[in-house]
């Protein structure tokens, strides 16, 4: 049997993720021996999003404390909906849509959790797998009788509902029932005896610990952690484009990396405690630096870092990090059409027509006067002669040369840029 290597529960009170817990006495518990511990995510997308990254992150953490982690996916529940924190009911998915999401998701889960370390080895289970073979019947007849209507009703997640114009569907009402069934399930084919979850998961999970004690007479555990706010309340994870997804087609590693270099001082410290494996000892370092010198950044450069690093690999991060150098002035040479696109988002873009690259080429004071950077030829030249014409951030020095398709960074784009700081696009569209 494996040794524990570190007080888990030590570890996460120092680091602000316990929410509520079940048992008092769980830190020596935890440390009695490794245990088996479970978090449930929901497939409603085909990518986690930066609120499931703090429950991964603490099934990873118990993983290397010893402890076996077991990541189940809701393709059961996922097809009726949790009316936890929902004020209304959401749509259903189709089997085909949520098998899709299972396999995104799977794919994220194995750059966080190591399925072939031994002992320990991650699980990944999907709910679906043994809810499919239940008749209605025989749940209601196996599960159902052990719960009591009292008990759901005194829930929290669902008395909101109840008391709102919506109200709550008997679909959405058994979500509990196949939630609370799945500890037990795991509890019988893996030993597991604690369950992870947010804060606004509690009911879920004591229900869970409560279903054990009827079906089983077992004692299960569980732990909630603090949902991913910000200073202000409101959740961390959205953007004026959207939500920040762990996937790389609909967030790309740039736009992740500056979605965390641009977190406020307030909330900083919390997320490098959070989501990292930094030690505390680095953490208080960092916010002794961002004390002195905040506008260094010098802590969300290293959550930005060590979050895109965990996610992407070292690649994602080595492209991060240059498209944020173009960004402050480095040469262009290989940069895809959707990484620019993020990195000058809030830049004017011109669309011209890419005959202009033809024969002899586009003459570069054309070029500034196209994209707007230029009023006339005239300014154009006498911003040559200071040195102040840049094309994909490369100064122009041959004021005769014309701009071809060889210069294009991408099959479409080229970057322009006067002086220091203004930036236009212009896109070559065939017409």
């Amino acid at each position: 049997m494996n040794p524990i290597p570190f007080d888990i529960y030590a570890d996460l009170k120092w680091r602000g993720l316990i929410y509520q817990s079940t048992d008092e006495k769980m830190q020596s518990w935890l440390n009695e021996k490794p245990r088996t511990v479970y978090v449930g995510f929901d497939p409603t997308a085909d990518s986690l999003h930066i609120g499931s990254l703090l429950p991964l992150q603490t099934l990873r953490r118990f993983q290397l404390a010893g402890h076996r982690p077991v990541a189940i996916i809701g393709g059961a529940t996922g097809m009726i909906g949790d009316p936890s924190g929902k004020s209304a009911e959401r749509n259903l998915l189709s089997e085909d849509q949520l098998q899709a999401n299972i396999e995104g998701m799977r794919q994220q889960m194995a750059a966080m959790l190591d399925f072939d370390c031994g002992e320990n080895s991650a699980i990944l289970v999907n709910n679906y797998d043994w809810m499919k073979s239940f008749s209605y019947i025989d749940f209601l007849r196996d599960v159902g009788k052990n719960f009591p209507v009292n008990v759901m009703l005194a829930k929290d997640s669902v008395k909101s509902r109840l008391g709102s114009d919506a109200g709550i569907s008997y679909t959405e009402f058994s979500y509990m029932l196949l939630q609370a069934y799945d500890f037990v399930h795991l509890h019988q084919e893996y030993g597991c005896e604690l369950q992870l979850g947010g804060s606004d998961q509690w009911g879920n999970v004591t229900a869970g610990i409560d279903l054990g004690r009827r079906m089983l007479s077992k004692q299960l555990y569980g732990l909630t952690l603090p949902l991913l706010t910000k200073a202000d309340g409101s959740k961390m994870g959205k953007t004026e484009t959207g939500t920040v997804w762990l996937s790389s087609d609909r967030t790309s590693p740039y736009e992740l990396y500056q979605y965390w270099i641009r977190v406020d001082d307030a909330d900083v410290s919390k997320c490098l405690k959070y989501l990292t494996d930094l030690e505390r000892g680095e953490i208080e370092e960092l916010d002794g630096l961002r004390e002195a010198a905040a506008h260094q950044r010098d802590s969300q450069k290293r959550l930005a870092e060590e979050i895109t690093r965990q996610i992407h690999g070292e690649e994602g991060l080595k492209a991060a990090k240059y498209a944020t150098d173009v960004f402050f002035g480095a040469e262009i040479n290989d940069c895809s059409e959707r990484d620019l696109n993020a990195i000058f988002s809030d830049v004017p873009s011109q669309q011209v027509s890419k005959s202009l690259l033809e024969g002899d080429g586009l003459a570069v004071y054309d070029a500034f006067v196209q994209a707007g950077l230029c009023k006339s030829k005239g300014e154009a030249r006498r911003l040559f002669a200071q040195g102040g014409l840049y094309v994909n951030n490369h100064r122009w020095a041959d004021e005769d040369a014309c701009i071809k398709k060889d210069h294009l960074v991408t099959p479409t784009t080229l970057v322009l840029r006067s002086g220091k700081k203004k930036y236009a696009l212009l896109k070559f569209e065939l017409e």
